[in-house]
């Protein structure tokens, strides 16, 4: 049998290894998009489980995530309920042709668009987009709306805060074992630590709180974040204050406001609620982030590579219709 020819929709089973696996074959192989039918009921899905008696359900729909290697695919993907998967495959079967489409939007409830990035400061896929989306987010102005996320691990559910109120996992924590983040370097013992990462997370938390809260831009956030990877991101100077200080002076931000900003909301070296990180840690379950870095546009996640392209074009997508900012017309 001959390839099908390109572009094609391919249906591929639910099975064992990942979806990004699965779609990175099919985009090799000429797909224009994929379809995973999937193996189980919803257990919700009455008429599924009629026609699957003997077949377990799931409770909830799965979730179709990156596993941290499908930045090189680039075709759409979409996973089929069982029950309307089975009914295309018996259409193949009887060798009667199937057409599908593939389509989808965002939210667009009025003319601006909102749009917040998830991520922590020692990640190292979004650092290209934290270095280059500034010019972006300024020519969109007013027109769209930028919150800037830390991914926080809450550390009482990950039984990092001992009931005697000691921190169980060591250099990992902050505020007694309260708020966590992985160890970039896997070394409890030196280099930087999870702790490291949180009091990054607060301070940069902070900056937004005094420079980008109001206009949803953040002139000054962005440059710090260029500030600091230029010239602090490394084992040697990610808790060096000069170096913070030095990017505080080369973006222009107030490092006293800052400062007091990480202290009034509650600290990091004692067991108090810091009530920044508590408010992420409660944000990010709300909003079920589980893959980094992950940006939302309207609430839609966007999937794919973090690219400046990626996003700009998710956001100008986002707008209700004639409210479109020029800037989206122009490139």
């Amino acid at each position: 049998m001959k390839p099908w020819p390109s572009p094609f929709i391919l249906m591929v089973d639910r099975g064992d290894c990942t979806f990004v696996k699965k779609v990175r074959n099919a985009q090799r192989a000429g797909a224009a998009g994929v379809i995973i039918a999937d193996n189980a009921c919803l257990c919700s899905n009455e008429e599924c489980k009629e026609k699957n008696p003997d077949a377990k359900c799931e409770t909830s729909e799965p979730i179709m995530a990156d596993d941290g290697s499908g930045s090189d695919i680039s075709i759409p993907s979409f996973l089929m309920f069982k029950n309307d998967a089975d009914a295309v495959k018996l259409q193949l079967k009887d060798d009667h042709p199937v057409q599908i489409e593939m389509a989808w939007s965002l939210p667009s409830p009025d003319d601006r668009v909102e749009y917040d990035l998830w991520t922590v400061p020692t990640d190292v896929v979004s650092r290209d987009f934290l270095t280059s989306f500034k010019e972006t987010a300024v020519a969109l102005g007013k027109a769209a709306y930028f919150t800037p996320h830390m991914y926080i691990y809450d550390g009482e559910k990950s039984n990092c805060k001992g009931n005697d109120g000691q921190n169980m996992c060591y250099t990992l924590c902050t505020n007694n074992g309260r708020y966590c983040a992985t160890d970039p370097d896997n070394d409890l013992d030196k280099g930087i630590s999870g702790a490291d990462v949180v009091r990054e997370s607060l301070r940069r938390i902070c900056i937004w709180k005094h420079y980008g809260d109001q206009d949803g831009i953040g002139v000054q956030w962005w440059d710090y974040i260029a500030e600091f990877m230029k010239r602090c991101n490394s084992a040697g100077y990610f808790t060096n204050i000069n170096c913070v200080n030095d990017a505080y002076k080369h973006s222009g931000v107030d490092g006293n406001a800052v400062n007091r900003c990480m202290r009034d909301s509650g600290e990091l070296e004692k067991d108090v609620v810091n009530s920044f990180l508590e408010l992420e840690v409660t944000n990010q379950a709300k909003r079920g982030v589980v893959v980094l870095p992950t940006a939302f546009v309207n609430t839609a996640a966007i999937r794919g590579a973090l690219t400046v392209d990626n996003v700009f074009t998710a956001i100008c997508a986002g707008f209700a219709k004639g409210t479109t900012p020029s800037i989206c017309e122009r490139c």
